[in-house]
């Protein structure tokens, strides 16, 4: 399937419409009615990644139907990549819903990806499960967020072992570190394992981000060398929910592992950001990490909503 090469908003989605940039306009159109779904559902249907590729150095394609002159959906395709299918995140505007758009923007991502291509339904909406099986769609992978309180309850407390030391975000200077140990952890994964130093840059600027929240550890013997980070976030109150922290993105370096780091990093975090204030803090993990959902559940949390992405192969 041809991909266009300019930033045209398309009429209705079609094979052709496929776009490699978002202009401004257009940007903020899909953003609208990003803000019309959270309300009406309560659930973010598009990722961080996603709304970042807007305005960020990115592989992602975008499909924008419009109708009366304003975006009523919008599919994000991020192509297959090495061993990863690719990737797709769908949007309808509340306003628009009933007409058959959500299923024809599902089939056109799925169509666009190519064999194995998946689609997320955030929170796996009963929306989304219709959609799903008016097209035959299967689930292939769960992602799910997994919450603890912090006002209430203990932490462990933060011991660090003789033979590490943990230290904060030192700048830039550290990323080609962080990006490393990344891409060494999540190499089997298909979104996180692919950052690149716009998508570090991107983040830093972020109005979220706090240098004093991201957590490395090192080996004393070699200070230069990460081991793992544990990178945090709080989503400031809204008029209708609270401050939450987030357990961003925990990475340890393959070669570092069985010395203990993921909870270590994980637990300096939770004191950090009970430290900030939020009174609970969310995590996503995916379901069949079993090492990942075992640290994080002996820490005391539990699942709150799952993700879920569909493919069409049986």
């Amino acid at each position: 399937m041809t991909e266009s090469e300019t930033t045209a908003r398309p009429q209705a989605p079609g094979p052709g419409d496929w776009a490699v940039a978002l202009d401004d306009e257009t940007a903020a159109g899909v953003r609208r009615a990003f803000e019309r779904a959270v309300a009406a559902d309560g659930v973010d249907p598009l990722s961080e990644q996603v709304l970042l590729s807007f305005t960020s150095e990115s592989p992602a394609r975008h499909l924008v139907a419009d109708r009366d002159g304003e975006v009523a959906g919008y599919a994000n395709l991020v192509p297959a990549h090495g061993e990863h299918p690719a990737m797709a995140e769908v949007l309808v505007d509340p306003r628009q819903r009933g007409r058959g758009l959500g299923a024809a923007l599902v089939a056109a991502a799925l169509a666009a990806g190519g064999p194995e291509a998946r689609v997320w339904a955030h929170g796996n909406l009963a929306s989304a499960r219709a959609v799903a099986g008016r097209l035959g769609l299967r689930v292939a992978r769960e992602l799910w967020q997994m919450r603890r309180g912090l006002a209430t309850g203990e932490l462990p407390e933060l011991l660090v072992p003789s033979g590490l030391e943990l230290r904060t975000y030192a700048g830039p200077a550290d990323d080609a570190e962080l990006l490393r140990v990344n891409g060494a952890a999540f190499d089997w994964h298909p979104e996180q394992g692919g950052w690149t130093a716009a998508d570090i840059a991107a983040r830093r600027e972020s109005d979220w981000f706090d240098p004093a929240g991201l957590f490395i550890a090192v080996d004393p013997a070699d200070p230069d060398k990460i081991l793992g980070f544990h990178w945090t976030k709080v989503h400031p109150a809204t008029p209708t929910e609270p401050a939450v922290g987030e357990v961003y993105v925990v990475a340890v370096d393959p070669a570092g592992q069985g010395r203990g780091l993921g909870r270590l990093l994980t637990l300096a975090g939770l004191h950090y950001l009970r430290e900030r204030g939020p009174g609970e803090v969310l995590l996503y993990t995916e379901a069949d990490n079993t090492a990942a959902v075992h640290t994080y559940t002996r820490l005391g949390f539990e699942v709150a909503h799952v993700d879920a992405a569909y493919t069409a192969v049986g």
